[in-house]
């Protein structure tokens, strides 16, 4: 029996970073804060990290 292949892929890592500001990308955000401890992106707790970053 063969085992299920894992679909989920990220090439984000959790590296300390916290901010919008250290963020690339509206996917790198939304994957540091769901996976990654400490983020400062969120500050109205309604699941959309950096909301208010022109970049995004």
């Amino acid at each position: 029996m063969e085992e299920p292949v894992n679909t989920y892929r990220s090439d984000f890592r959790c590296d300390g970073r916290q901010h919008c500001s250290q963020m690339t990308s509206r996917a790198e955000a939304e994957f540091f804060t769901r996976n990654c401890p400490n983020t400062k992106m969120d500050g109205d707790r309604d699941g959309i990290p950096c909301e208010n970053d022109s970049r995004f």
